[in-house]
Formats: C-alpha cells, sequence, structure tokens
C-alpha cells in the first residue's frame, strides 16, 4: 500500500485511473447468467459537437447510475455514441465552402457528402474523448455513429416497414421552412421566440362599393402580393353586408374576394384578415375550405419572386416589408403602425425566421400512439419528476403527422426510387426499399434525407443490432432491452422520448425471438426517463457564448478535478429543476476531495494498515467491550447515511445524495468523531479499536461516493488496503441498509441507540455554542468561556464530556452557572449554553459598534417601507421589482431584529 501523498493532485490520478478501468475492460456490458442486467444508452451527441455544461450534468448522472448499478453486482451496458446531426453538420460544411467561393450545388452531391465524412471523422471522436476527461464510464467498444452502415440500414428497415403499414405517405402541404439551410422543418424543430415587431394597419378598397374601404392589421405586409382574399368571421354583424363582395388587392392590383370562416379571430384588431395561403398555416388552412388559390411570391431562401411583382423581385423579406410600407404609405392605404409584442418561429438550428411554405413532403402519421400513452400512464415507463407525464400525453393527444423529408445531403437517404421518364406522383412508378431495384439504371433515388430524429428515435434498439442481430446481438438485445433508464432533457421530451417509445412499441413487438413475449413491457425502451434541468447562470440566464456566463468544462476539471466537478455540478442539481451554476459551487466539489484525502491519509498516518478486503474480516477488528457513546452514534449515523443515500437513488435525488454524504463525512466523521478520536489514539488499548472503527467508516463513504467522485475513491481505497491490487473498487459491491446491520450483527456489534441520541444531543450544544460565538464575531478565539444550566443528569452527562466540548467549540472554560441572566444564550435539548461576554469582549466597543449597525439598518428599513407604500411605485414597478423591494424588507427587518437582541445580552 503506497503512502497517501501530502496534497492531493486530481492530474496524477484521475488520467492513471481512467487507462486502467479501459484497459482492463471495466466498463465493457457483458451479459452473464444469474446476474441482474442495467443498460442505459446515451444521448447522442452532434458528431460535431463540443463538451458544455449541458453535457456534463447529463453524463455525470449516467455515469452515476452506471456505476451504482456495478456496486449493486449488476451487469451494465452503458452504450454510447454520436448522431450525425444533418442540418448542424449540413450548415458547418456549407460555411467552409462558402469561405472557398463555392456552394454545394459547385461540389455535388457525392463530393459534398465524402467532405461531410471527412468532418465527421476528424470531429467526431472530440467530444468522446472529453467524456472520458469527465470519468464517464460508457463501452466504448460499442460506440454507434448514426450513419455507421449497420445503424443506417436499421434506419432504411424502418421507413420500409412504416410505408408498407400505411403509416407513411407523400403529400404537399404547409411547412415549416428555414430559409438559411433550404429544407423544411418538424413542429418540433421550431422554436418561438417573443419579439418587438410593428403592427401595419392599412386599408383595401371594396371593389362593389367605391371609396369604402376594410381596415386590415397585419404583421407581414410583404406578402400581401400572395393574398387572395380577406375573411371576416361569419357572426361578425360589422361585415355581413360586404361578404360575398371583393377589394381590391393594392399591388400586384388585382379583385380578391370577401369570404367569411370561423378561423378568424373577430376580436383581434378590426376582425379582418388578409388571407395568404401559401405563406401562412391558418390561410393555407382557409384557402383549402374555400378553394382560394395560392400565389407563392417568396422563394424558398427568403427573397421574392415574379409574382411579388417587378419592384419587389430579388429582395429579401426584410426589404420587401420596407418597399410594401412605402407603397402602400404612397396610396393612401397605409393607416399607421405601432409597437407589437408577438411571438415568431425560428428554425432551431439555424436560428433564422422560419417560413410558412406549401411544400411536398414526406409525412408520417405516428404509430402507436395509444400504446405510447398508456405506457406511461399506466407506470410502465416512469418520469422523473412525474410531472413531465402531462406534457407528454398532451402532446400524444395533440399529435400531428411528422414531416420526416429534408432537402439536405447528409443523412440517411430516403429509400424509394422513381422509374426513369416517368410520373413520380403516381406510386405504381416508385420502387421501395432497403436495398433498391436490382435494375438501378432504371430508377433515380429521391433527392431527400430523413430527419435526424427520423433515425435517433430508433436508438435504445437499432444501437444492439436490430432489425438483423447476430448470435451475439440477439442474446445481448433479449439481456439489455428494455434499457434501465434514460436521462435527458425536457426540451426533447416530443423530439426524442416520445417518438422512441412510440419505435420500440411498434418495432420490438416483432422481435418474438429476442423477447420473452411481446407484451408492452417487453417492448417500450426503457423503464425510467430522469429529466435534468437546464443550467443557468447565478442571475437565472440561459448559458451562451454570446453572454460569456458559459464555461469550458474543460477549464473546470482543469480547475476542480473531473471528480471536483463532478460532486459540485451534483450537489445543486434538484430534481428535475433548472440549476443555478457558480464556480464557488464547484469549488465546494473540489473541498469534499480534499477533505477525503486528508481524512484518508491522516488515517494511514494513524496506524498500521490491515488487508481489509471485505466487510466481515474488517467488522471482526471492532471490540464491542470497547464502544463508548462516540462509537454507537458514528455506526448509527452511518447506518442512517447508507439509507438516506438508497432513498435518493430509488428518487432520483443525486443533490439530497450529495448533501447526505457530504453532512455525514464533512460534519459528523471529520469535526466530530475525527476529533474524538485524537484522544483516543493517543492510548494504546482503545487506539487499535478506534480505528478499526475508522476504516469501516471509511471504506462504506468511499464505496457511496465512488459513483459521484470515481478516480479519488478508487485511489484511496487501494492506497488503504480495501481492496487487493488486482481488484476494483466496482468489484467489492455496495450494501444496502439491512445487510450492513445483518453484517454488523454477525459480527456481534449492536447500535445502542440512546446513546447515540446522546450525542446527537451533544452534537447540538456544541454547534449552538459555536454560532453564539460566531454571532459575536469570536469564531477564531479559543479562550472563551462558556456556561450552561440543565438538569441534574444532563448536567453529569455534560460535565463528563466537557474536555470534548471546549476542544469542538474552542473554549477555554466550561462552568454551570445557576444564574446567567446577563450573557446571551442559547436552548438546546439537554441544557442551555451562554456565551461570558464579559471576560472576553470590551463590551463598550461592542455595544457601539452593535449600534451603529442598528441606526444603518433601521435607515434601510425605514427606506424600503416608504418606497412600498409608494402608490406610483407600486402601480409602475415590474411585479418582480415590488416582489424583491418586499423580500428586502423582510430580511432587514429580521436583521434590525437580531441586532436588539444582540444588544440587549450585552446590556446595551
Amino acid at each position: 500500500m503506497k503512502e497517501i501523498a501530502k496534497a492531493y493532485d486530481p492530474k496524477l490520478v484521475e488520467p492513471r485511473w481512467y487507462k486502467r478501468w479501459e484497459d482492463s475492460g471495466a466498463f465493457r456490458g457483458e451479459r452473464r447468467e444469474g446476474c441482474a442486467a442495467f443498460s442505459i444508452v446515451i444521448p447522442p451527441p452532434n458528431v460535431t459537437g463540443v463538451l458544455t455544461m449541458g453535457h456534463v450534468l447529463n453524463n455525470t448522472i449516467q455515469d452515476i447510475l452506471a456505476r451504482r448499478a456495478r456496486l449493486q453486482g449488476k451487469r451494465v451496458l452503458w452504450l454510447p455514441g454520436t448522431d450525425h446531426a444533418s442540418i448542424a453538420t449540413h450548415s458547418v460544411i456549407e460555411r467552409e465552402l462558402r469561405k472557398e467561393g463555392v456552394t454545394r450545388w459547385d461540389l455535388g452531391r457525392e463530393q459534398f457528402i465524402r467532405r461531410a465524412w471527412d468532418w465527421s471523422d476528424h470531429h467526431g471522436g472530440i467530444i468522446l474523448r472529453q467524456l472520458r476527461g469527465l470519468g464517464c464510464s460508457c463501452d466504448w467498444e460499442r460506440t454507434v455513429f448514426t450513419m455507421n452502415e449497420a445503424y443506417a440500414r436499421a434506419v432504411s428497415t424502418a421507413f420500409v416497414k412504416l410505408y408498407e403499414r400505411g403509416y407513411i405517405y407523400r403529400g404537399k402541404y404547409m411547412v415549416n421552412w428555414c430559409p438559411a439551410t433550404l429544407t423544411a422543418l418538424s413542429n418540433e424543430e421550431v422554436i418561438m421566440k417573443p419579439q418587438h415587431s410593428l403592427l401595419f394597419k392599412m386599408r383595401y378598397e371594396i371593389v362593389e362599393l367605391p371609396g369604402q374601404f376594410m381596415e386590415i392589421s397585419t404583421t407581414r405586409p410583404e406578402t400581401l402580393m400572395g393574398d387572395t382574399a380577406v375573411a371576416v368571421h361569419p357572426h361578425d354583424v360589422r361585415y355581413r353586408s360586404v361578404v360575398g363582395k371583393h377589394v381590391w388587392r393594392p399591388f400586384p392590383r388585382a379583385q380578391i374576394p370577401i369570404i367569411a370562416d370561423e378561423a378568424v379571430d373577430r376580436e383581434f384588431a378590426t376582425g379582418v384578415l388578409k388571407v395568404t395561403p401559401a405563406h401562412d398555416a391558418l390561410d393555407f388552412e382557409i384557402g383549402q375550405r374555400h378553394g382560394l388559390p395560392a400565389l407563392e411570391v417568396i422563394n424558398p431562401d427568403a427573397t421574392m419572386n415574379e409574382l411579388a411583382g417587378k419592384d419587389f423581385v430579388g429582395l429579401d423579406r426584410d426589404e420587401a416589408r420596407k418597399l410594401a410600407t412605402r407603397k402602400l404609405d404612397e396610396l393612401g392605404l397605409l393607416v399607421g403602425q405601432e409597437p407589437y409584442q408577438n411571438n415568431v418561429g425560428y428554425s432551431e438550428r439555424a436560428d433564422v425566421p422560419i417560413e410558412s411554405r406549401i411544400s411536398e413532403q414526406w409525412w408520417m402519421r405516428y404509430p402507436k400512439v395509444e400504446e405510447a400513452k398508456r405506457a406511461v400512464r399506466d407506470g410502465l415507463i416512469r418520469f422523473w419528476p412525474q410531472r413531465w407525464a402531462k406534457n407528454y400525453l398532451h402532446w400524444l393527444d395533440n399529435i400531428q403527422d411528422w414531416c420526416i423529408s429534408r432537402q439536405l445531403w447528409w443523412g440517411h437517404r430516403i429509400p424509394i426510387w422513381y422509374r426513369k421518364g416517368c410520373d413520380r406522383a403516381l406510386s405504381q412508378n416508385w420502387h421501395v426499399s432497403v436495398d433498391g431495384p436490382k435494375d438501378p439504371e432504371n430508377w433515380e433515388q429521391d433527392e431527400d434525407v430523413l430527419d435526424t430524429w427520423a433515425s435517433s428515435w430508433l436508438w435504445p434498439f437499432a444501437t444492439m443490432g436490430w432489425p438483423s442481430p447476430n448470435e451475439k446481438e440477439a442474446r445481448d438485445l433479449a439481456y439489455f432491452y428494455p434499457t434501465t433508464d434514460l436521462v435527458t432533457g425536457p426540451d426533447i421530451i416530443f423530439f426524442w422520448v416520445a417518438r422512441m417509445i412510440m419505435a420500440g412499441l411498434e418495432f420490438m413487438g416483432e422481435a418474438k425471438e429476442l423477447l420473452s413475449d411481446d407484451e408492452l413491457a417487453d417492448r417500450i425502451p426503457f423503464r425510467n426517463v430522469y429529466f435534468t434541468g437546464m443550467i443557468r447562470d447565478v442571475q437565472g440566464r440561459k448559458m451562451s457564448k454570446s453572454l460569456g456566463n458559459s464555461p469550458d468544462p474543460l477549464d473546470l476539471i482543469d480547475k476542480f478535478g473531473a471528480d471536483g466537478l463532478r460532486f459540485g455540478i451534483m450537489s445543486v442539481a434538484p430534481k428535475g429543476q433548472d440549476i443555478l451554476f457558480s464556480e464557488e459551487r464547484m469549488q465546494g466539489g473540489r473541498n469534499i476531495c480534499n477533505k477525503l484525502w486528508n481524512a484518508c491519509r491522516f488515517r494511514q498516518l494513524s496506524g498500521a494498515l490491515h488487508d481489509n478486503t471485505s466487510l466481515a474480516r474488517m467488522t471482526a477488528r471492532i471490540q464491542m467491550s470497547w464502544f463508548d457513546e462516540y462509537d454507537h452514534w458514528i455506526i448509527w449515523r452511518l447506518v442512517e447515511t447508507v439509507k438516506q443515500v438508497e432513498s435518493a437513488f430509488e428518487k432520483y435525488e443525486f443533490n439530497q445524495l450529495t448533501q447526505a454524504l457530504y453532512g455525514f463525512f464533512w460534519s459528523d466523521f471529520c469535526d466530530w468523531y475525527l476529533e474524538v478520536s485524537k484522544v483516543k489514539l493517543e492510548h494504546p488499548e482503545t487506539s487499535a479499536h478506534c480505528l478499526a472503527i475508522q476504516d469501516l467508516v471509511l471504506r462504506q463513504v468511499l464505496l457511496m461516493l465512488h459513483p459521484i467522485a470515481p478516480h479519488i475513491t478508487e485511489e484511496l481505497f487501494h492506497r488503504l488496503g480495501f481492496v487487493d491490487e488486482e481488484s476494483l473498487l466496482q468489484d467489492c459491491g455496495v450494501e444496502s441498509p439491512d445487510q450492513l446491520l445483518d453484517l454488523l450483527s454477525g459480527a456481534g456489534i449492536e447500535i445502542d441507540q440512546p446513546a447515540a441520541e446522546q450525542v446527537e444531543c451533544l452534537k447540538e450544544f456544541v454547534s449552538r455554542a459555536r454560532a453564539l460565538k460566531s454571532q459575536y464575531n469570536l469564531s477564531n478565539r479559543r479562550d472563551v468561556t462558556l456556561f450552561f444550566t440543565a438538569d441534574e443528569e444532563n448536567t453529569v452527562f455534560i460535565e463528563s464530556h466537557t474536555v470534548v466540548i471546549k476542544r469542538l467549540v474552542g473554549a477555554s472554560a466550561l462552568e454551570v452557572r445557576a444564574d446567567v441572566s446577563d450573557a446571551p444564550g442559547a436552548v438546546t435539548a439537554i441544557a442551555t449554553v451562554y456565551l461570558d461576554l464579559a471576560s472576553t469582549l470590551d463590551l463598550e466597543v461592542e455595544r457601539e459598534r452593535l449600534g451603529k449597525e442598528l441606526f444603518r439598518i433601521k435607515r434601510a428599513v425605514a427606506a424600503a417601507k416608504g418606497r412600498l407604500g409608494n402608490e406610483e411605485f407600486l402601480k409602475k414597478a415590474p411585479a418582480k421589482i415590488v416582489a424583491g423591494a418586499r423580500q428586502q424588507l423582510l430580511a432587514s427587518e429580521a436583521k434590525k431584529d437580531e441586532i436588539e437582541r444582540l444588544l440587549a445580552g450585552l446590556g446595551g
């Protein structure tokens, strides 16, 4: 057993252990008969991506779950991989091409795809290498890329099966169109953003009533050239007399009908809607109902075309808006314009406003929708937190067909071929198969690729060999599917989670030879879904490069170590809630690592280490005859902490997990038991027994901490001799609370509960005494005198622990006294403790200091009350500002009361 160095350096420990884990095959997901399986698939990051704080949070949680399962003796498969990310990769390649002065069309499809492969090969491993630096224990030998041949075949197979079952069809409908990447998008790929827009008020003259006008409000005057009607609500009495008549569209000048449709919102503006069927989803539906022509005046790249009129041809949509406004004004048809708050859809990847556009695309009717609802509603799949189930079910209740085709080249090309020279609109001229027609020279393949999500929805089973697994893959699929847990963000609950559930229910029901039966429970892709929160800065803002508030995880790992970062991020991650990130909390993770290192080093320096490779051998060294109340207490607290840890894992409460471990190890063990141990270690007859208990506690702490901080715990487990050199910590197993109690009982160790509770009372006494010192700025003084009052029994108990109390509080004297009315005090369960200020402080100086502080805080209270008593402030200030002012007043009043109490304790 090597000596533990004086200072902990993660840069020396972490890479060395990670290499050993990989070299030894510690992360391989291998079946073993008679062992329970645990499996999890990584949410595949974009092949072009690098590590972000979101990845740190998500993958740390996955690693914690995987490492915990290994400690429980389960066979674990954590399957990694990357996604080809059609739009993101396309954008990167096209940006590079623009720098070279060419377009993808100049390059051609074949050369463009080769460039995309080169890019993916060069950048695809970056994030996976960074995940290794974080300590992620994936089975890297199974890494999957969604464009690999086997996975691509699974994607094509799924398409063909769904087409044959009538779920996939081709149709010309309104789609979300990205003018930057020139492709259709699904509804889920559109992000609605609040905008400071303008509402333009204009008027159209009624053809049959010259000189009379209908006033219309719109945010998009640049589309009026595509107007083919104006619409009013059929029950709007203001316009009944003009329904059936016409108005003049200003330019290009034309007569268009006035129609009535219930989709019109008669409460918005004047209740008159300009209908542009080719450029708005609602207008398209109205146009379909009334047989209106759809005039497409905006090109795919958001420039204007010939149908918009010669003055507009070639202008982008923003320029066209300005010109249309000027022309309306010149014609006397612009009534006015005013600021307007509205939501505008943006392309999720390109971050530009989308266009609604009629386009012929491939569409999918979702399979197994009702079964997907039942899987979650009946608890076969559990969401953590449960509230996300409501969002999931609401989406399924209102589900719309999925536009699955994308006008891109990088991705899974749609497996449909058209007979050359024949009408592509006729399905009899189509060939639909995975391998294509036998006479390819007579056919042309569809140019489009599938939406990226139409490949990743197969992830839980296509990564394990579906649809044509070999013998090993078939056994793995039967063993590891359904997967155990999925960790992801709620922002892709519809993109990915819901779709994976439907895909599993649709396709895994066919694999009867791979599964025990075809019941719902065997077909779902996972049993638990944990939704992480979003990481924000301390001001609550979303992290972004533009704000400069998004730290580089690699810098944090360099500064705090991977284990420090992991512990820190988990300590601020409440279940399913957004996380306020600060480096200070990450420093807390590094501090716990340092504390752990120093505690283990103290143990190593305190006495001989033994071969403690099993808990049974360790407990055999503990002598019940030497137990005192501190021993009973620390063992009791250990068992309670094991219970808390197990409960936290069962409820996916990772911040509760870190808090339980931090509180027990730092406060109970280090601040208390080790301090008490220093007295015991001075006597040979109690030293061996004390060290044996320290070994027991440290062993269990390292096991419980291992999933969160794997590198340092592995290092210390070996340095303290808790495992032989050839083995790994994960092979030792972690005991449940019942197992731990059984092992202790088998070694003759029975916890004296009353004795343990007495120490808890003593701990409270010390804690309150420390707080008194802190209130009077005496924390660092060790010459203070404490008094206490208690009944006879507790007086005897406290006096028997005087040495320990003085050491832990930092006091020179502890005395029982009947009359202490002139000293500040605090009530505890066993006594009231008082601080003797007269012999420690210059009371006049302290009263003067507190008096000045009281004067300042009273002014703050008065100012806050004046502000909140001002009706103008309450009326005009934002609700958040008012709430903050009220909160500040409460805090100031509480501070004032505290200072007055302290002054009273000083006789002031």
